[in-house]
């Protein structure tokens, strides 16, 4: 009778920990699902940065210098500052807020809010170009 009480326990407890295993990732997926499409292309040229969105932003294009140091953080509306990001919300466009920094070989950018990535990061040489949408890299088309 003790051996059927302790794998009773047994499968109690592993119950209640599937239970709090699960339950966190499904939430989580019911959040990203609420994310709004975007659709972002990045190059990279000898002078700065240039973005064309053209899906979810209230811009068209935007150009800037970066260096190695600066992070510049762009949200639905374009160039934003961290410490003043816009509270208009518009839902005709996604509600995305990433930072972007050029490195040595390339593009950081680290997701906050948005997206169902934190961060990206990949080479990207002068006159590269790469797409981006809310669910990270995706193809040029």
């Amino acid at each position: 009778m003790n051996t059927k009480l302790n794998f009773k326990k047994l499968l109690l407890l592993v119950l209640i920990g599937t239970f709090f295993t699960i339950t966190p990732q499904l939430v989580g997926q019911e959040k990203k699902a609420d994310i709004k499409d975007f659709k972002i292309i990045i190059e990279k040229t000898f002078s700065g940065i240039k973005m064309k969105s053209y899906e979810g932003s209230a811009w068209i294009d935007l150009s800037f210098n970066l260096n190695n140091v600066r992070v510049q953080a762009i949200d639905e509306y374009g160039m934003t500052d961290l410490k003043n990001v816009s509270k208009n919300k518009d839902e005709n466009l996604a509600d995305y807020l990433f930072t972007i920094t050029t490195t040595e070989n390339g593009i950081k950018l680290r997701g906050i809010e948005g997206t169902t990535w934190t961060e990206l990061e990949f080479s990207l040489p002068d006159n590269g170009k790469q797409a981006i949408d809310k669910f990270g890299m995706v193809s040029l088309n």
